[in-house]
């Protein structure tokens, strides 16, 4: 069982000063500063337990540390504590809920000391108790206690963090709906529990504040404006309502989830994040200024003055729904109100109406109002189910359905909320999960069509819950009590009392070094006379750097000021600051104009708008300032171009900003490995928070790495490949490469979304996010895409893994070929065949393909060199078997007998067995083409089957079972294997016996069949498994969770984790001859992987195909690859290529047409590859004969 308390933390003041600008020092009394962690428990040397976040304490003190000259005042409002909820977001997109109680604090006496700060001064601190459990009253609840307990007059019966060390250590997490646990924190008694599963989420925060600082009016448009994804700045003068708010919101969108970013109390020097252009949901404090932010679109709800403004306009909720939903919400604030003038017993009285405002507010009107809401999506998607077909949702039917219902067009607002990611994030988990009786709205849909309540939906448990006791033992009263005049600190280390030693040292001797006044004390004789001589020649040439710096500023200034009948390129301005480059004069001729940008930028209301001819202009001066700086490694001046070129834009016809950091790209350093890996190095050194673990900071460098790549546009594949290569230096685990590879998917995408498709190297981008560009226009040397990547907000927002959510519907694309040839070149052109068939006979989607081999149907065709079937499943319940010889005549036979969509097909040399959505399998004989047995034992639909020796069958279905069946008997030999969940993929290895499957339940299972026992689950994938391959004792699983594993199956073990897809592994294979792993994902990325006596590496990568890779086929010779597009490849491996699975050579690519494929399969003894369609249709291709 879980522990429901993660992290006891404390923030403030550290040892080390540094200002909310990130200068080091201390610079006054009234100056803030930035908080640190100070002490925390489970300590940071704990190896169990992974540290708090890093961003932990800016948070929880967003305004930072400022001194005060008394602590608590009774008679001081503002000097009171502050007792707040915040809320986290991890990479993931899960939560970290958090309890603050923020107070003024006796500054420590070294820190006093070595700061030389006056005696009894005082600085915010912040006490927080961290967990991934949304139970805020239990949380504020036990941390109240913990400072009360400190601070109070009678002190504890122990240590005060021996208190808090029991209480984290030893309070379990309630099991949902069972039990109740009951712990203590010195005398005073808590409890915590959770609702049952099948409820509403548990939500331990009350409505109240909601409905409180907004009108019914203003609450509707704040939820309309969640529903759609709008950015979104919640403002208040209070911390805790601005986490109150933005929970409260989130819950009343059940069952949907708020995907964008999402920060609920933002630290003030954050206020950048603000013109992000995602959507995202974050609070400010009031007192944080705005004034200078672009502001455009965000809806700013004041909750204060109950005011919402934006410049866009939100779309209305459609009727009926509006006024239904706005009337309930009144029944419940003002039922006295709403039914004034109704007669008591008849109709809708008063009587009948939730009587809310009879008692106080509670945890029934939290009820009652999360109900209404789903009330209203009830009403809203009513009959959405009647929409999915084989999984996939058919918006442009429903809206047409609802048009005909209400005679209006469809209403803007379900269009935007039904394209959201929260809706798309919906469809997934409700296609992807068979626990549907677990979905309220559903069945609250159900239960207003038979008339009964809403709240009848709701479980009722009549059982109590158990009581869990949680007790110290070691509690007893003591002869002396623990009082404390301020919070204590945990026991430090010798490692880390030793660090804080040498830090206050180092800030009192910097505190001494500038109290002395050096130019008083009279010059001596010959040292230091020449001592002061070479400081005279210092100081003239501070002088004359400082002159070139002043020059270069009113040139900048006079560049910017040109009219618009002047030409920039031709000006006096433009040569003089182009030669003080090229001549680097004092060294700081690029630096000090790159310099000249930064403090304009930062100093000014200028907002880097340029005109096009200062566009042109600025273009060329930066190019020429970054190469002069990467000639001479200076790392710092080229960042700053990054940074500043980032900034700077002008305005394309159609308004769309055009960044000058795109420009930069004909810089070869660019390209070039080392220059990436010194400048990693370089942000390595630059100064990070203490409190950061080493491989979240190499991560966060990487980000900004990615950040600069995408920004200047270069090509997805060369940049992960580079990043990759440091990473892997790095010692990186997967799962950072997994985040890594999803942020620079993701900004490659936004990038081709916002500025178009562009060409570098050959590369051809399509597929991205809509433009806001026409797409008739064409694309020229100033309409490439770009990205602001040197902007905050791209390297701080876009790291979740939300951006994976968006990729699986929307995808950029590449075409790129292997590490010995990065593109598609002509001559690879020329291997596109014309030479494919159009098999048509299915009327629904084609949804299993089986390739029958020239051996199994030998007794039919005999031994011809062209034999060989392929047999397909559909939607329409067929079975059909097509013989590629006998062209315009295909089609063999149909096989009839299914009731539900066919989803597998095996084959014999004798017979076919196929199974389907209808529970069954079908066994047919192959020559007669009779329907042999219908096998029923399965409880739902069948995903997999099998034909092994001695005429036995292997099925495995959705209902987590795995069956063997003799076909002579008719009889289910017994089920060899269970599972908890959904089967996806089996795979049987019939000379010895052994039994693999996997599916929903991201566990490989492997049985023994022979002995009847299970030997093994693998564990390690955290979603979904979609493809296994097993060869003698090694198993390959490809998952959801974008990574493949090689698995001994002897020993059970995980040998390898093969990482760096941007997105699902959905196919792998395993190349017999050179032992090599082959992986498909989503992002039509192929990898082939090398197993040599230093582990399993990365050798070679293939992106030919634009979506997913369906089906991966090796054979000894032949290796045969089939995506979602309808995109086909054949690869050779030449006799004389060695036993290196880098041998791989590309052979032919058919034809490509547009087309959705469900599956492919191939007969690589033939070279065949075949495709199946969504539109029932099947594409032949055989690669060796031209037509």
């Amino acid at each position: 069982m879980g522990r429901i308390f993660e992290y006891f933390v404390v923030c403030g003041l550290g040892p080390e000063m540094r200002t909310l600008d990130g200068d080091l020092g201390f610079h006054g009394l009234e100056t803030n500063y930035l908080p640190s962690l100070l002490d925390q428990f489970p300590p940071s040397d704990h190896s169990l337990y992974p540290p708090p976040p890093p961003q932990l304490p800016t948070c929880v003190l967003p305004a930072g540390v400022a001194f005060h000259s008394s602590g608590f005042v009774s008679s001081d409002p503002v000097s009171f504590p502050r007792s707040y909820p915040i809320v986290l977001t991890e990479g993931d997109g899960a939560k970290i809920f958090v309890s603050c109680i923020a107070f003024r604090d006796r500054v420590c006496e070294d820190v006093t000391e070595a700061y030389r700060l006056p005696p009894n001064t005082y600085a915010d601190k912040c006490i927080c108790i961290v967990s991934h459990a949304p139970n805020f009253r239990a949380l504020r609840d036990s941390l109240e206690e913990i400072f009360v307990l400190c601070f109070s007059s009678e002190g504890s019966c122990k240590p005060l963090w021996d208190i808090i060390a029991y209480m984290v250590s030893n309070v379990p997490l309630p099991t949902p709906g069972k039990d109740r646990v009951l712990y203590a924190v010195e005398n005073c008694l808590l409890s915590v529990e959770a609702p049952p599963e099948d409820s509403l989420p548990q939500a331990d925060i009350s409505l109240q504040p909601l409905v409180q600082c907004l009108d019914v009016d203003n609450l509707i448009k704040l939820f309309t404006s969640v529903l759609v994804e709008r950015r979104i700045l919640l403002r208040s003068n209070k911390y805790s309502l601005l986490t109150l708010v933005s929970e409260a919101i989130c819950h009343l969108i059940y069952p949907f989830r708020w995907q964008q970013v999402y920060i609920p109390l933002l630290f003030f020097s954050g206020v950048d994040y603000i013109d992000a252009p995602t959507p995202y949901m974050m609070g400010l404090h009031s007192d944080v200024d705005t004034s200078n932010l672009a502001m455009d679109g965000v809806v700013v709800v004041d909750l204060e003055f109950n005011q919402i403004t934006t410049s866009e306009e939100i779309p209305p909720i459609p009727e009926p729904e509006f006024s239904a939903l706005r009337n309930d919400i009144l029944k419940l604030l003002q039922p006295n109100v709403v039914g004034i003038d109704h007669l008591r017993g008849f109709g809708n009285s008063v009587e009948q109406g939730p009587k809310s405002l009879s008692k106080p507010w509670g945890e029934d009107h939290d009820l009652q109002l999360r109900v209404i809401f789903l009330k209203f999506f009830a009403s809203i998607l009513g009959g959405y189910r009647n929409f999915i077909e084989n999984k996939v949702f058919s918006t442009d039917a429903f809206l047409k359905r609802r048009s005909r219902s209400t005679n209006q067009p469809p209403e803007p607002m379900l269009v935007q909320f039904l394209g959201s990611l929260a809706f798309f994030d919906y469809l997934e988990r409700r296609l992807g999960s068979d626990e549907n009786s677990a979905n309220l709205l559903e069945k609250l849909q159900d239960a207003v069509g038979r008339g009964q309540d809403a709240m009848s939906i709701l479980p009722k448990s009549s059982m109590e819950p158990e009581i869990i006791t949680i007790a110290d033992p070691d509690v007893e009263e003591p002869a002396t009590r623990y009082t404390y005049d301020r919070f204590p600190a945990n026991v430090r280390s010798e490692e880390q009392e030793e660090k804080r030693k040498q830090i206050l040292a180092a800030a009192s001797g910097a505190l001494e070094s500038n109290g002395r006044h050096s130019p008083s004390s009279p010059p001596g004789k010959n040292t230091k006379e020449d001592s002061f001589s070479s400081r005279e020649r210092a100081a003239e040439r501070d002088r004359m750097v400082l002159d070139i710096k002043v020059k270069l500023q009113g040139l900048w200034l006079r560049l910017l000021k040109l009219g618009s009948d002047e030409d920039p390129l031709s000006s006096f301005e433009y040569g003089t600051i182009l030669a003080l480059i090229e001549s680097d004069a004092e060294g700081i001729g690029g630096s000090g104009f790159i310099e000249c940008i930064r403090e304009h930028l930062k100093n000014s209301d200028w907002n880097g708008g340029l005109t096009v001819e200062q566009f042109i202009a600025v273009k060329e001066l930066l190019k020429m300032a970054v190469s002069r700086a990467a000639s001479r490694n200076d790392l710092s001046t080229v960042q700053y171009a990054l940074e500043v070129s980032a900034e700077m834009f002008k305005k394309d016809a159609n308004n769309v900003s055009d960044y000058v950091q795109r420009h930069l790209i004909s810089i070869p350093i660019w390209e070039e490995l080392r220059f990436w890996e010194g400048y990693f190095e370089y942000l390595m050194e630059q100064p990070a928070n203490d409190s950061v673990n080493y491989a979240t900071l190499v991560t966060a460098r990487l980000i900004i790495v990615a950040s600069h790549m995408a920004g200047l546009g270069l090509p997805d594949t060369e940049a992960w490949n580079m990043i990759e290569t440091i990473a892997e230096k790095q010692k990186l685990g997967y799962k950072l490469l997994i985040k890594l590879r999803g942020f620079l998917s993701h900004v490659q995408q936004l990038r081709v979304g916002y500025w178009g498709a562009s060409s570098f190297k050959q590369q051809s981008i399509s597929s991205g996010l809509p433009s806001p560009r026409p797409k008739a226009d064409a694309f020229d040397e100033t309409q490439q895409p770009s990205e602001a990547s040197g902007r905050s907000w791209v390297q701080s927002m876009f790291s979740r893994d939300t951006a994976s959510r968006a990729n699986s519907f929307s995808r950029v694309r590449k075409w790129v070929s292997d590490n010995a040839s990065s593109d598609i070149t002509a001559a690879a052109q020329k291997k596109i065949q014309t030479n494919v068939r159009v098999l048509k006979g299915h009327s629904g989607a084609v949804t299993a393909l089986h390739s029958v081999t020239r051996r199994e149907v030998y007794d039919l065709v005999g031994d011809r060199e062209d034999a060989g079937f392929f047999i397909s499943g559909s939607t329409d319940c067929l079975v059909k078997i097509w013989d590629p010889s006998l062209r315009g005549s295909e089609l063999r036979a149909t096989l009839k007998g299914h009731t539900g969509t066919v989803r597998a097909i095996s084959s014999d040399r004798a017979k076919i067995v196929s199974g389907s959505d209808d529970q069954s399998v079908i066994v047919w004989d192959k020559q007669t083409l009779q329907l042999l047995e219908e096998l029923k034992g399965h409880d739902a639909q069948v995903s997999c089957v099998k034909m092994i020796s001695g005429e036995r069958v292997l099925t495995a279905a959705h209902d987590g079972t795995v069956k063997m069946w003799d076909v002579r008997t008719d009889m289910c030999v017994s089920t060899v294997g269970r599972c908890s969940s959904a089967i996806l993929s089996i795979e049987y290895d019939d000379s010895t016996g052994i039994l693999a499957a996997a599916g929903r339940d991201t566990i490989a299972n492997i049985w023994d069949l022979r002995s009847g026992r299970q030997m093994h689950k693998l564990k390690g994938h955290t979603k979904w498994i979609r493809s296994i391959r097993m060869v003698e004792d090694t198993l390959i699983t490809g998952s959801d969770d974008w990574t493949a594993r090689v698995w001994s199956i002897s020993r059970g073990s995980c040998d390898a984790v093969l990482a760096c897809h941007a997105g699902p592994v959905q196919a792998v294979e395993y190349s017999t001859l050179d032992k090599g792993i082959i992986t498909g994902s989503a992002d039509g990325l192929l990898r082939f992987w090398e197993n040599d006596d230093d582990g399993i590496k990365c050798v070679k990568n293939i992106t030919l195909h634009n979506s997913s890779i369906v089906s991966i086929n090796a054979g000894e010779h032949w290796l045969g690859i089939g995506a979602a597009d309808n995109s086909m490849s054949l690869f050779h491996r030449p006799s004389n290529a060695g036993t290196k699975v880098s041998g791989w050579q590309l052979y032919r690519v058919p034809q490509k047409t547009a087309a959705v494929v469900r599956c492919v399969a191939s007969d690589l003894e033939r070279k065949r590859i075949c495709s199946g369609g969504r539109n029932g249709v099947l594409r032949l291709w055989d690669a060796t004969i031209n037509i």
